[in-house]
């Protein structure tokens, strides 16, 4: 399918630069150093990369976002021009604003991050009228602009919304309720979901839920109706930004009607894809020959 029969997603959501350190022999201890054999910039944030994926898939993606602080714009900026995805909603940094970055230490099948977010993560922009559908990439986003929601329903969009780690807000599930609950689909994955759920959010608090386990799969579930589809077995490289792949794959054969269960599958793919190279979007040049219609 091409580009003009999959649907035209806006991604929103705060914009890194990923430094991304691999072959790890350990993580390091308080007043230790440990030396990191391989070193990659990326352009980062999971409204990037599930764009990259929309993108890849033959789906129409813009990304909504504040570009990183000098030394790391050029590097951001050219991801996203290979990437092919519509920038005209970004805006630079402030001036004198420190630039978002994120380090991510690789080990095994694993990763962890130490991340710094500076400013607001939107630029003040009015959205043209030609998008379909509205991702925001991960739960603080909507934090900080809760008119989201309320400006895509105003285009007659629909939405979702990923989590992503974040400490204080995933230990908040019952003040977070609300806002979950106004998007179309949440797309947690299992850690995020279940402190959410622990700390007072209704398992199924958006109209559909669909939960990301990663090695084992993926799971929905939206009134009653239960979906699982299992993870593929793959050689894992990194897996930086594999459940925003899922996400991209996901929402562009949901919105493309084929049902959840090959969505699941879809999403599946693209996660799978994601983990074979560095960085979450290495991976993703091939997605173009995945079938949206493919069968679960």
């Amino acid at each position: 399918m091409t580009g003009g029969t999959l649907p035209s997603i806006l991604c929103a959501g705060r914009l890194y630069c990923d430094l991304i350190f691999t072959n790890l022999p350990h993580l390091p201890h308080l007043g230790e150093e440990v030396f990191a054999p391989g070193l990659s910039l990326h352009a980062g944030g999971g409204a990037f990369i599930t764009a990259a994926a929309i993108q890849a898939l033959g789906g129409r993606a813009g990304l909504c976002a504040t570009v990183p602080a000098a030394p790391f714009t050029d590097t951001v900026l050219r991801d996203i021009s290979v990437a092919g995805i519509d920038a005209t909603l970004c805006a630079a940094a402030a001036a004198g604003q420190s630039p978002q970055i994120t380090v991510a230490s690789v080990l095994g099948n694993d990763r962890a991050f130490l991340t710094h977010a500076s400013g607001l993560a939107l630029p003040d922009t009015q959205w043209p009228r030609d998008w379909r559908h509205l991702h925001i990439g991960e739960l603080r986003t909507l934090v900080e602009h809760p008119d989201l929601v309320a400006r895509a329903r105003a285009r007659q969009m629909t939405v979702s919304l990923d989590c992503g780690w974040d400490d204080a807000l995933v230990h908040q599930g019952a003040d977070m309720a609300r806002l979950i609950s106004e998007v179309d689909l949440f797309l947690p994955n299992a850690s995020e979901h279940a402190a959410l759920v622990d700390s007072g959010l209704p398992a199924n608090a958006a109209p559909l839920t669909v939960v990301k386990y990663g090695a084992r799969g993926a799971r929905a579930e939206s009134e009653g109706d239960v979906h699982h589809c299992p993870a593929l077995p793959v050689k894992v490289v990194d897996t930086t930004g594999a459940g925003d792949a899922f996400n991209g794959g996901f929402l562009v054969a949901w919105l493309s009607g084929v049902g959840v269960p090959r969505a699941l599958s879809t999403g599946v793919r693209c996660g799978a894809a994601a983990v074979g190279q560095v960085g979450g979007t290495g991976g993703l040049s091939d997605l173009h020959r995945i079938p949206i219609e493919a069968a679960e």
